[in-house]
């Protein structure tokens, strides 16, 4: 006798200890299935090592994969603790379109009251982007940056058909620059934001996993 499929898991990957440190404290009750919250270390290259081994395990083979974290926004007003929804990630490797963001911008309005979303391209860079490298990115139509997004969710669609998003916090912007994450108040309003976003993660998977009409 064979039962219901097992849900499809949830893959959420960031690249820093703190970020891992916010989405581990945060609260998990609302999941929908199987949730695994990868820690891939900094920059692009490791990014997308660790996320096509993790993908390599049977047991993740069908995740859908969410890439979050902090990043730096290029658009002028931007604040720390501000949320990006990237449309499409992209760097020189690719771009790679996003699925669900309306439905993400919904859910992180629900989920953290007060506080502003921004949705558009996100970009990726192989190094922390200051000064005027800001204005430069933002004449290509992206609205932040960070250095890992683009690399996991390409990483993501190479190793199989599966649903893909990023969702950042901003650490830090043009007229707010961060030294150092943690250390400042835009950093730890940043690490709250990204411990309340769970839930609004985990909204955007359950859709994933309702039967189409």
């Amino acid at each position: 006798m064979t039962g219901d499929p097992a849900p499809a898991p949830l893959l959420i990957a960031c690249a820093l200890g703190i970020e891992h440190l916010a989405l581990r404290s945060g609260d998990r009750s609302g999941a929908g299935g199987p949730v695994t919250v990868l820690r891939t270390g900094m920059g692009p290259r490791a990014a997308e090592r660790s996320v096509t081994r993790v993908l390599g395990d049977p047991a993740l083979s069908t995740a859908a994969v969410l890439a979050t974290g902090f990043c730096a926004g290029l658009a002028p007003g931007m604040h720390p603790g501000d949320l990006v929804v990237a449309e499409e990630t992209r760097d020189p490797a690719g771009t790679t379109p996003c699925l669900g963001t309306d439905l993400l911008v919904k859910e992180l309005v629900r989920a953290l009251p007060g506080r502003t979303v921004h949705r558009g391209p996100l970009t990726g860079s192989d190094h922390v982007v200051r000064g005027h490298e800001r204005s430069d990115l933002l004449a290509t139509g992206a609205i932040a940056v960070d250095m890992e997004s683009a690399a996991t969710l390409l990483a993501a669609v190479r190793t199989g058909t599966r649903p893909v998003a990023a969702v950042r916090v901003v650490v830090d912007a043009p007229e707010h620059e961060l030294v150092r994450i943690g250390t400042v108040r835009g950093g730890i309003s940043a690490f709250r934001v990204l411990r309340a976003v769970l839930p609004a993660f985990f909204e955007w998977h359950r859709s994933l996993l309702l039967p189409r009409r």
